[in-house]
């Protein structure tokens, strides 16, 4: 998804002919088994942008590097905890080139000083107050360049639209295999965003591909789970055998669609679903009744898949206490039978 836009408009099912890797896999199951457990947790579009404009900042690498010291992550893990979600996942970055956690890599690669990476390694830190809960980890990174950031894009070599971008492909596994192998067994799975372009970018059976891209961010944890998303499609479907879950991006929970199910996995893909309580990514109030947000719950449970809802943060990297309601119902919901 793209924070800084409505929700996306539906597209028709697709049918999607897979062109498998020769690399050996390892099946979805014997890593995203624990989602069915989990059942659900939440998202957080923590982004430079996003935050500047809710809150009317001039963003510069001063300001972000502020704000990312100022984030409370004991308050968050605490809010997480109370209302029972089992996992968290949030946003390194997006469009605008700013990310939450430092990365050499990145900055040899593009060249950019200041560096636009934050002092602070917020997941490490975050990682720290969630363990003592017992809650996952998880982040949320783009496939693609930060298409705000014209320097970053020229420097690494991305034309959006249906290219293979094997240059750009060959530096971004770097970027992610880096912060990988930083974060270790901090880090439980990736959801990439982005992945528009399958069969132009990732379907080769040579790398640069989703082969080469899921082995990246699985460096530092084998047994991290990883998911590529295709955009808003209502019959949620996994892209790739190298995938553990589905993305299941889903900006109308009620036109969700599962079908063929086996154990909480469809053709040996964890299900799983990720929508919005706001008015669209990481924005607004409360859309759903209680009732509303706990039925779209359990149509995914049902399945045996998990749920991941995104809600907005404030700049303290809190949540907002008209969403607790909602979420300490879906967490109660989630404790049933």
């Amino acid at each position: 998804m793209r924070a800084r836009t409505a929700s996306k408009t539906t597209i028709a099912v697709l049918t999607l002919a897979l062109v498998a890797s020769a690399a050996p896999l390892v099946h979805a199951e014997d890593r995203a088994a624990w989602m069915t457990q989990a059942k659900w947790g939440v998202m957080n579009h923590y982004l430079a942008d996003l935050q500047g404009k809710a809150y009317k900042l001039r963003m510069s690498v001063d300001e972000w590097n502020k704000l990312i010291d100022n984030f409370d992550t004991e308050a968050l893990a605490e809010q997480l905890h109370s209302v029972g979600a089992s996992y968290y996942q949030i946003s390194i970055g997006q469009n605008s080139g700013y990310y939450l956690s430092p990365n050499p890599v990145y900055d040899k690669l593009t060249g950019i000083r200041p560096s636009k990476c934050s002092r602070r390694d917020l997941i490490a830190d975050l990682y720290e107050s969630l363990r003592k809960r017992g809650i996952r980890l998880m982040v949320y990174l783009p496939s693609g360049a930060p298409d705000e950031d014209r320097a970053a894009e020229a420097a690494l070599e991305w034309r959006k639209g249906p290219y293979p971008n094997r240059e750009f492909q060959l530096k971004w596994q770097q970027i992610v295999r880096y912060w990988s192998e930083r974060w270790g067994k901090k880090v439980s799975g990736w959801w990439f965003d982005g992945c528009y372009y399958p069969n132009s970018m990732y379907r080769s059976a040579k790398a640069p591909n989703f082969a080469s891209l899921a082995a990246a961010a699985r460096a530092g944890n084998p047994d991290a789970i990883v998911a590529f998303n295709p955009g808003v499609y209502y019959r949620i479907f996994g892209m790739s055998p190298h995938q553990d879950f589905m993305a299941g991006e889903i900006d109308k929970p009620e036109l969700v669609k599962v079908s063929r199910s086996t154990a909480g996995k469809l053709d040996g893909v964890q299900i799983h679903m990720l929508s919005y309580l706001g008015q669209t990514w990481g924005q607004g109030t409360p859309r759903f009744t209680n009732e509303q947000a706990v039925s779209y719950s359990k149509q995914i449970w049902g399945d045996g898949g998990a749920v991941t809802w995104d809600v907005p943060v404030q700049l303290n990297g809190t949540m907002p206490e008209s969403f607790l309601p909602q979420l300490s119902a879906i967490g109660k919901a989630a404790k049933e039978p």
